[in-house]
């Protein structure tokens, strides 16, 4: 499902409204089919049967009415006693309710938001930044070409083939900067069937969704160093480490009777792929359920609803907002295996209150098997317990 990746239109526009639209250098010439003012294809909005075509489908949708490209992963430095690291990078767009036939340039019919952040093990913090704009001048732009996204300074692109693909994703935020590269080492991962993954009883509550697991990341992360630690207030590292990346695209994911979703994606020590995720009521009980497993080299198996149960295990309550989340999970998958979900820093709730307008938890976590060893490593997502996830 990725980060929480919908928001509060009013208090949207209301932010956007009073941001200065400053120039800035525009995407690369084949980055420059930028999000149209108006463009409202119907073939954006997802639906069974329709084939992923790619490269196009790297690309934004401005049809729909929510997409998101979704970065996660576990870094660390060399040496012989290296640092980890979590991070997150996460780009959003929003198609508006502005009516499309408006002519002004400074319409918001397209909105853009991104997210990062970065967990350090070491130092038992997180760290977080976030942006937000409304699409053209330079500003924030999206192709609808291959993916190609860019929110002031932080940008987020594809280049290669579409069976071969690099990412490059560059952040500047406040504590932090991420320039990031991310190579593919498996083939596109389909999510649902072919694609197209429901999120609830109606089959309208779906998106068109892909991820990339097992990507291989190197770069370079530069940190803040805490309040009163020794100069150079920065320091920077090279990392190596393995990456997850999810596309998704809908009109409408959620039922009215959801409140969030819990979601997680790991990449397992022998290659294979676990993505799993449940819609979640008011009460705690669970709405809808999927994912999908696959191994390496194999075709992927897609879970049907009710496939996978989350059970909730130790819960940690947010110091900041009261929120009490599930830290530890045990997730039972069809033909009975079993998996534990750990979250390897309490903390990592983000507040996006300053962007899409919500609270969530996002983090490091790692997958353990029924006998408790670790497995794989990857990101747990927990929407919707400091407040309704609002759509």
């Amino acid at each position: 499902m990725g980060v929480s990746r919908r928001m509060h239109l009013a208090h949207i526009m209301s932010l956007s409204a009073g941001w200065s639209l400053l120039p800035s250098r525009t995407l690369a010439a084949q980055e420059s089919a930028a999000v149209p003012a108006d463009g409202r294809s119907p073939e954006d909005i997802p639906k069974p049967g329709r084939a992923l075509r790619f490269p196009r489908d790297f690309g934004a949708h401005p049809g729909s009415r929510t997409e998101w490209w979704y970065l996660t992963g576990s870094l660390q430095t060399e040496g012989e006693a290296p640092r980890r690291f979590g991070f997150q990078i996460t780009f959003f767009r929003s198609r508006t309710d502005v009516a499309p036939g408006n002519p002004s340039a400074f319409a918001p019919h397209q909105l853009l938001f991104a997210h990062a952040a970065v967990t350090d093990l070491a130092g038992r913090r997180l760290l977080h930044d976030q942006r937000l704009a409304r699409a053209g001048f330079g500003l924030a732009e999206a192709s609808t070409r291959d993916t190609a996204v860019r929110l002031r300074n932080w940008t987020l692109r594809r280049e290669g083939p579409p069976e071969q693909s690099r990412y490059l994703g560059h952040i500047e935020a406040g504590d932090f900067v991420l320039d990031l590269r991310f190579t593919q080492t498996q083939p596109v991962l389909l999510q649902g069937q072919a694609g197209f993954s429901r999120k609830g009883p109606d089959v309208t509550q779906a998106s068109h969704y892909y991820s990339h697991p097992q990507l291989r990341a190197t770069g370079h992360l530069t940190l803040k160093r805490p309040t009163g630690q020794s100069s150079p207030p920065r320091e920077a590292v090279a990392v190596t480490g393995l990456a997850w990346m999810d596309h998704e695209w809908s009109e409408t994911v959620m039922h009215p009777d959801a409140v969030g979703w819990d979601w997680i994606g790991m990449n397992l020590a022998d290659g294979s792929a676990l993505t799993a995720f449940r819609l979640r009521r008011a009460d705690g009980s669970t709405l809808w359920t999927g994912g999908s497993w696959r191994a390496p080299g194999q075709p992927a198996r897609a879970f049907t609803h009710g496939e996978v149960q989350f059970a909730p295990g130790r819960v940690w309550r947010s110091p900041a907002t009261g929120a009490a989340y599930p830290v530890s999970w045990t997730l039972t998958l069809p033909q009975g295996r079993r998996y534990t979900v750990q979250a390897e820093l309490d903390n990592q709730e983000l507040d996006s209150r300053g962007s899409t307008g919500s609270v969530y938890w996002e983090g490091l976590s790692v997958l353990r098997d029924a006998t408790g060893q670790a497995v794989g490593s990857g990101y747990l997502e927990m929407t919707g317990y400091a407040s309704r996830l609002a759509l």
